[in-house]
C-alpha cells in the first residue's frame, strides 16, 4: 500500500519548481492535494493535469499565504474537497538577493511577509484541522549557513524559518504533530535561472564546490520532504535536514 494513502496534503507556491515536484512526488505516494498557487493559474492546472493523470486526486487553489484571510480560504477549500488535512508543505517562497546599500522596506518587507509570516499563517489555520500524526514541513535554505554577500534579507528569512519549526515542534509536540524543515542547496528551478543559475553565484562555482558534483533537482528534495510526510519520519520533529549534495 502507498505511504500517504487517504492522507491529504496542501502545498503551497506548488505550481512550479520544487513546489510542484513535492506535489507530485506525494501524490505518487498516495496523498490526495491541494497545489496552492499565486498568480500562475495554468502553471498550477498542469501541475494537477499531470497528478490526475496517474490516478490521484488534486485540485488547484489560489491564494496569498501573507493574507491571514486567503491562507484559511486555501485550507478550507482543503476541508471542503477532501473533509481533512494531513500534511502542510510551507514551500511559498521569494529569492532574492540584495546588497546592503540596495535593501529598501519594500524589499524586506516582501520577502518576510511570504517567507515568514505566510508560513505562519499558514501554519495557524492548518492546526485546527491536522490531527495526530499530522506533519507540517517548512522548505527553508541552506543559505542559513553558507551566508554569502548581499543575502542578509533573504538569509535572515530563511533563519526564521529553522526557528519557527524547532519553536512550533514545541508547541504541537502534545498534540502529536510534527514540524521539521527541509533545507536545499540551489536547485535547478525556473527561478534560480531567472536569478542568473546554472551552476554559478556571485562568480563562484557552487557546482564545483558541492562533493557530489551538480547542482539539486526538484525531485531531490521532494523525495526528502515524502519521508518527512510519512510515518518512516515518526521519531522527527523540530528538525533541520539539510538536502545540498554536500555544498553545505
Amino acid at each position: 500500500m502507498s505511504k500517504l494513502a487517504n492522507k491529504v496534503a496542501v502545498v503551497t507556491g506548488a505550481s512550479r519548481g520544487i513546489g510542484a515536484a513535492i506535489a507530485r512526488a506525494l501524490a505518487a505516494e498516495g496523498a490526495s492535494i491541494v497545489v496552492n498557487y499565486a498568480s500562475s493559474q495554468s502553471d498550477a492546472d498542469a501541475v494537477v493535469a499531470s497528478i490526475a493523470e496517474t490516478g490521484r486526486k488534486a485540485i488547484a487553489v489560489k491564494g496569498d499565504v501573507s493574507k491571514a484571510a486567503e491562507a484559511r480560504e486555501v485550507i478550507a477549500a482543503a476541508i471542503a474537497e477532501y473533509g481533512r488535512l494531513d500534511i502542510l508543505v510551507n514551500n511559498a517562497g521569494v529569492y532574492a538577493f540584495a546588497p546592503l546599500e540596495a535593501i529598501t522596506e519594500d524589499h524586506f518587507h516582501r520577502l518576510f511577509n511570504i517567507n515568514v509570516l505566510g508560513l505562519l499563517l499558514m501554519t495557524q489555520a492548518a492546526v485546527e484541522h491536522i490531527g495526530e500524526g499530522g506533519s507540517i514541513i517548512n522548505i527553508g535554505a541552506c543559505i542559513t549557513t553558507m551566508k554569502p554577500p548581499a543575502s542578509s534579507v533573504y538569509s535572515a528569512s530563511k533563519s526564521a524559518v529553522e526557528t519557527i519549526t524547532a519553536v512550533l515542534a514545541k508547541e504541537l509536540g502534545k498534540r502529536k504533530i510534527r514540524v521539521n524543515s527541509v533545507n536545499p542547496g540551489p536547485t535547478e528551478t525556473e527561478g534560480s535561472a531567472k536569478m542568473g543559475g546554472g551552476g554559478k553565484e556571485k562568480g563562484g562555482n557552487l557546482v564545483a564546490q558541492t562533493p557530489l558534483g551538480r547542482l539539486g533537482k526538484p525531485t531531490d528534495i521532494a523525495k526528502v520532504v515524502v519521508f518527512l510526510a510519512t510515518d518512516d519520519s515518526e521519531w522527527i520533529t523540530g528538525d533541520v535536514l539539510v538536502a545540498s549534495g554536500g555544498l553545505s
